[in-house]
Formats: C-alpha cells, structure tokens, sequence
C-alpha cells in the first residue's frame, strides 16, 4: 500500500473551527484526540508527529486546512451545526508536506470527516446577574 493512501481513525473531537477560521492559526481546524494505539502507529509510520499533551485529548494530532472542513453524518448528510468538544468521528486522513520559511514538516489532512456522535456546540449567552455571580 502506498503510504499517502488515506486512513481511516476513530477520533474524539476537539476544538473544532470546521467551518470558521481559528482565530491563533488563521486556519480551519480540529484536534483528532483519543488515538488508540493501532492509529498512532499509523500515523507515525507516515511521520506524522502525534502529540499527548497528558489531557482529555490523549494521544492527538491537529488537522488544518485553508478551506472549510466538511462535516457529514452517518447518513451521508452534511451537517450544518457546530461540532463540540468530544464529538466522535471516523476521520479519513492523509498528509501533505510544507516547507515555511525555512521549516519543512509534514501535517495531517482530512479526506473525509464523518460525525458517528455528535455533540452539539452550543454558545452560552450570560445575563449581567449571572456574569456578576461568577465573578
């Protein structure tokens, strides 16, 4: 099997800027976290570095694009709400190689996200008393 040949891992999301620009990279973006052991050995054969920063996002890579990340459920339907911390996902993932000023690397790429259980983002909207409470 040639080695660019995308695979397929199970992953927790995490930090999911699918559909808007991440704010510190200007890029869309999600941590694939809670690699097993099977899918990190892939990647690594593939030298793709994965990180464990020793949080609930485990053994994790970070995919990013300079394009909108397509996200489907099991269905085949794209799915137009925002994903949340801990969604699950079968991810096809390749790489792809860059050289920036200097610095070469090589990163993951997202062939195909599927959503498999979604946890929906939902933004929490504060009252001033409730904002005054917290503080």
């Amino acid at each position: 099997m040639n080695e660019k040949t995308p695979i397929v891992v199970n992953a927790d999301l995490f930090w999911a800027n699918l559909a808007q620009v991440n704010e510190m990279s200007g890029k869309y973006q999600v941590d694939l976290s809670n690699l097993s052991d099977g899918a990190v050995e892939a990647l690594e054969a593939r030298g793709i570095t994965v990180s464990n920063k020793q949080d609930e996002r485990g053994n994790f890579v970070t995919a990013k694009s300079k394009n909108p990340i397509r996200a489907y459920n099991t269905a085949g339907d794209e799915l137009s709400v925002m994903v949340g911390n801990g969604s699950k996902a079968k991810v096809g993932v390749s790489y792809y190689d860059w050289d920036f000023k200097g610095k070469k690397g090589r990163s993951v790429s997202i062939v195909k996200l599927v959503i498999t259980d979604l946890e929906e983002y939902e933004a929490i909207a504060l009252t001033d008393e409730a904002l005054e409470a917290a503080l």
